[in-house]
């Protein structure tokens, strides 16, 4: 009975779908009146019409223009969807290319006692930004959105660049009916990739089609009509999603000359890709020597012998002269003289500036181009694919790896968004390879409860922990710069009805040493008396309480991002005038080739209850494949930290 609803849902959707109006202006009352999405209840909006084309005109004084058409129509179905009526363009504003966008129209569209109402967008929910010395950022807003309210839009790009944008098929909400048109003229040869690890893949059309006009040339055309897209849903551990969204990248490799012949070739290998980038003034040209830190480094560096010492300082040095302004990029904004000079740049002026110093001295270090988590993974040989950069020092076998971007990165602690798979390093313009960038020492976090249970069924004790690397890291970027107090309630958030008092937080911004941490806690609701009887966990409140892997099914991996290992060690004091009637069993749980384990070792040692828990992840990706057995296993450990310690009175 449920596949045959189904099977009507869906005939019903794609039959309103057929028969909807998708011209500008068109949006009827079915659609204003829809509660919520008929196949994806739970989305908070959704996608009616998607309607871009990009194609090329011939213009006599520029050549070649891309224009880039826009035409979307979008439901609100609640608050949680309302970002949708915001809508942002990157516009590229180079020295003699410059992107442009006109014609924009938006309308927002509500149903009041039976009639449509419409609401145009005006003058004052349009916005025009710097982004950078390149990219303006062209944004609107849509007016009067309501739960319920449809809104459309309709813009056009003129760009002379010949390089296109990702074609994205695959959004966070669903798409009811996509229809894409990328027409090229075939002077302009481009690599056609689509995401191979996305779960959705839409059915590609090619086809030609003769033009002649100003002249005859052909056009080379992909096309793709698609309906009832799913939605693209981050899960628990999921990474960065945008490695599954479903798309297409299109890369110019060649650019032909009016007899057909190859005029350029661009690179169609990464060795081509890194002497390219190389090769560029706000790249390979930042690296030379400079004199302009000549005087700084020399005071800075008397008498230090150690490559990696030098790289420490010099890293310290940056931090202190440079604030990062937040933007990414593998080319010097800037230019690190300039960034020098006035304090600020991008993250290319800032650790092009490190490899720079570090070579005037000697120091053999090299740049690392990366693509960021949220830039995702390269998919082929492609300029685009990079747009980040790092610093690597070599001494003998051993490398160090420098962000100098953040405050509290370390040698070889790098900010999360660069841990993505692999970068390319590039010692010179002919010299470059792949670089991984994944941690391979553990991170550790270290956890010490003790527990007294006091005459009034109350707990109370100390926790100490100590956490070192990435897990340092990580807290120090959330917790170093909070105020105490604000420190205790993050502490005591979701961990029952507790009170945490004598916070002592050790190392916050030493970032060379472990963090550690101590406080004193006392818990009213950690421990449950029924008759004469006594439960509680032994964890308390450093359980964990649910497993967060809830799905059925997953189309992505689990990724931990990190190997890291979660240890704690547990006192307990047992309260006079009860006696242990039973505790949880010891237990030992290994998941695959022992790419995590788990251990659960509890025993009474006189007057003490004594636990340690240790839960060790050596391999932080865990495949799609493997989700049903490793959310069975992790279920283990949730039920297994839950299980109860019972003590009973004793008779007099």
């Amino acid at each position: 009975m449920k596949h045959l609803l189904l099977i009507i849902t869906l005939f019903l959707s794609c039959k309103t779908i057929n028969s909807q109006n998708y011209e500008f202006g068109k949006v009827s009352k079915a659609e204003l009146e829809e509660k919520y999405h008929p196949i994806d209840s739970s989305s908070s909006a959704a996608i009616l019409y998607r309607n871009e084309r990009v194609s090329f005109y011939y213009s006599s004084s520029e050549g070649f223009m891309q224009q880039r058409e826009i035409h979307e129509r979008i439901k609100i179905y609640n608050k949680d969807g309302f970002d949708w009526a915001t809508k942002k363009e990157y516009l590229y504003q180079g020295r003699s290319n410059k992107e442009s966008l006109s014609g924009l129209k938006g309308v927002s569209y509500n149903l009041v006692d039976g009639k449509i109402e419409k609401v145009k967008l005006k003058s004052d929910g349009k916005f025009v930004e710097d982004y950078s010395e390149f990219t303006k950022v062209n944004s609107f807003t849509l007016p009067n959105v309501k739960e319920g309210t449809v809104i459309e839009y309709k813009y056009k790009i003129t760009s002379s660049r010949y390089s296109i944008d990702d074609i994205i098929f695959q959004y966070s909400i669903p798409v009811n009916k996509l229809d894409v048109k990328i027409a090229t003229p075939e002077y302009y040869i481009y690599s056609k990739q689509p995401n191979l690890a996305a779960s959705y893949m839409p059915k590609v059309n090619e086809t030609i089609k003769n033009i002649s006009n100003p002249f005859d040339y052909k056009v080379n055309i992909i096309n793709v009509n698609e309906e009832n897209i799913p939605a693209l849903r981050a899960e628990a551990y999921s990474g960065n999603i945008n490695n599954y969204r479903s798309k297409m990248a299109l890369e110019l490799s060649a650019v032909l000359n009016g007899n057909k012949i190859i005029e350029k070739s661009f690179s169609n290998t990464w060795e081509e890709v890194s002497k390219t980038i190389y090769e560029s003034s706000n790249f390979g040209g930042q690296l030379d020597k400079f004199s302009f830190y000549k005087d700084d480094l020399e005071t800075l560096l008397a008498g230090v012998e150690d490559d990696f010492e030098k790289a420490s300082l010099v890293e310290n040095l940056v931090k202190s002269k440079v604030k990062w302004n937040g933007r990414y990029g593998k080319y010097a904004q800037n230019g690190i003289r300039n960034a020098y000079k006035v304090g600020e740049g991008n993250v290319a002026d800032i650790n092009l500036m490190v490899v720079s110093m570090l070579r005037s001295q000697g120091v053999n270090a090299s740049p690392i181009l990366v693509s960021t988590r949220n830039n995702g993974i390269p998919l082929f040989p492609t300029h685009d694919g990079f747009n980040y950069v790092v610093c690597s020092v070599q001494k003998g076998n051993e490398y160090l790896l420098i962000d100098a971007t953040e405050k509290y990165s370390a040698n070889n602690v790098l900010p999360q968004r660069v841990l993505n798979w692999q970068g390319r390093l590039i010692e010179d313009k002919n010299v470059s390879r792949w670089f991984s960038m994944m941690p391979n020492k553990k991170s550790v976090e270290k956890s010490m409860l003790n527990v007294k249970i006091n005459n009034d069924f109350t707990a109370s004790g100390k926790v100490s922990k100590q956490l070192t690397d990435y897990i340092a890291y990580f807290y120090r970027d959330k917790y170093a710069s909070m105020t105490p107090e604000d420190h205790i309630k993050s502490l005591e958030k979701d961990k029952g009805d507790i009170e945490i008092s004598e916070l002592n937080f050790e190392n916050g911004k030493e970032i060379t040493k472990p963090i550690k941490i101590s406080y004193q806690y006392e818990l009213s609701d950690g421990v449950d008396e029924i008759g004469d009887k006594l439960y509680f966990s032994p964890l308390l409140f450093l359980a964990t309480k649910e497993n967060p892997f809830k799905l059925e099914e997953r189309q992505y991996p689990i990724d931990f991002v990190i190997p890291y290992v979660d240890s704690y060690l547990v006192n307990i004091m047992l309260p006079d005038g009860y006696n242990i009637e039973s505790l949880p069993t010891s237990e030992a749980l290994v998941f695959m080739d022992a790419s995590i384990k788990f251990s659960y070792i509890i025993k009474q040692n006189g007057k003490y209850l004594q636990l340690k828990v240790d839960l060790d992840i050596n391999n932080p990706m865990i495949q799609a494949k493997d989700y049903k057995a490793f959310k069975s296993f992790f279920s283990k450990i949730v039920e297994k930290q839950g299980e109860q310690v019972i003590l009973t009175k004793a008779q007099p």
